[in-house]
């Protein structure tokens, strides 16, 4: 890799070679080299594959500057010059394609960008910036693995943790939200134990596949008909698999489920009633052995500081006018506030627009938005490069002179 690459160049080639969470070598490896080349102290490994990059400029605040670098279990469909062609073996030992479908490597473009501006104007600022470079968001551990591994001994202690999402908003406009930013997500494993047989015969057996499919349809109702109107909720069953052949009723079925909520009283209400449901689906469907039931992963909402992000809403009002927004609170879900709860710090998390304005404006104009602007974990999801990539840059840089000492 050219050491004179541009940030778009830089940005095309991270699409283009994707990596799994804690396998973000090649990744990290470009963001170490990067922030050397600066004359940055860098320390590699933290929590598997993380970076963090310390470049100090006199006394001050310290301000972390945070990206993810993981990629998707997802074939890309966009067409690009620089699609991803890669695939890895994933977690579960199966090879899969792999694809920057939610725009970590946008993330990554713009911390390098920041780093460097930030490194070659010291004389407009003074204090302390940590870039850190995550694993792992999309499984939310990478976070909690860099904390784990003594991240907060190894660089300085945050006054503030910054960080920033691509999203299909139109490419420029940024949104900030006070409090309650993104929610909290649980990640479940239900597993329905039946008993097989042939499928000519279902009668001598337990067919856990439709007691899958009336749970599937079940759980839908916990929503609609167990939360409050106007409390964010949302159940997602991403994966059902069951069985290896048409006609084989296999033993069990397995159902991976997202739930996203704020409330922790709505979010105990949610995993109370996937409990019920399933324990009772089971127990209909005549099941002898209970099933299983594993809250994989859970991470707590994304709040932002009031304070903090008032003062950087003002901030980004004066240098971008009405390009600033409040979109309100996403049902996304993000482990960038594990590190400012691990460091006692605020945190502010905006969105960034990364779709073309005039599609967008298109889509809206017949009431197609949902439908014709690919989201987050689409396999056609992909930023324009311009505004994109300059704007994340500066609203980044932007961010740190508002918490540090400036000139």
């Amino acid at each position: 890799m050219s050491e004179t690459m541009t940030l778009e160049d830089l940005y095309k080639d991270l699409h283009a070679h994707p990596e799994l969470g804690f396998q973000e070598h090649r990744t990290a490896a470009i963001a170490s080299k990067r922030m050397r080349q600066l004359g940055l102290t860098v320390t590699e490994g933290i929590g598997g594959t993380g970076v963090a990059a310390v470049l100090e400029n006199g006394a001050g605040p310290v301000v972390w500057l945070r990206a993810d670098m993981d990629a998707l279990p997802v074939e890309e469909k966009t067409g690009l010059d620089y699609a991803s062609a890669a695939s890895a073996v994933g977690p579960e030992g199966f090879e899969t394609p792999l694809m920057h479908a939610c725009g970590h490597d946008m993330h990554v473009t713009w911390l390098i960008g920041a780093m460097e501006r930030l490194a070659r104007d010291r004389t407009e600022w003074s204090g302390t910036v940590v870039a850190i470079f995550q694993p792992a968001e999309e499984t939310m551990t990478g976070a909690n693995a860099m904390i784990a591994d003594g991240l907060l001994d190894r660089v300085p202690r945050p006054s503030i943790v910054l960080g920033q999402h691509v999203a299909p908003f139109p490419a420029g406009v940024i949104s900030l939200t006070s409090g309650a930013a993104m929610a909290g997500v649980d990640d479940v494993t239900v597993v329905l134990h039946g008993q097989g047989g042939h499928g000519s015969r279902p009668e001598t057996t337990i067919d856990p596949v439709l007691a899958a499919a009336t749970t599937v349809m079940r759980l839908q109702s916990i929503v609609s008909r167990e939360v409050t109107p106007g409390k964010l909720a949302v159940l997602t069953v991403g994966r059902l698999h069951a069985g290896s052949k048409s006609n084989i009723i296999p033993d069990d079925a397995t159902l991976d489920i997202s739930i996203r909520t704020i409330d922790p009283e709505i979010r105990d209400r949610v995993l109370g009633s996937v409990r019920r449901i399933v324990e009772g689906e089971s127990t209909a469907s005549g099941m002898t052995t209970p099933p299983t039931i594993t809250v994989n992963m859970s991470a707590p909402a994304t709040v932002n500081s009031d304070e903090h992000t008032e003062r950087l809403r003002e901030r980004f009002t004066d240098e971008w006018g009405s390009a600033i927004i409040d979109y309100g609170t996403v049902s996304g879900s993000e482990d960038v506030g594990q590190l400012a709860a691990a460091a006692d710090a605020p945190l502010v998390f905006w969105i960034i627009g990364g779709a073309d304005p005039d599609t967008v404006m298109a889509a809206r104009a017949v009431g197609r938005f949902e439908q014709d602007i690919p989201s987050n974990h689409s396999p056609y999801f992909a930023p324009v490069l311009r505004p994109t990539i300059e704007r994340g840059t500066e609203a980044l840089v932007l961010g740190a002179h508002t918490f540090l000492t400036t000139h």
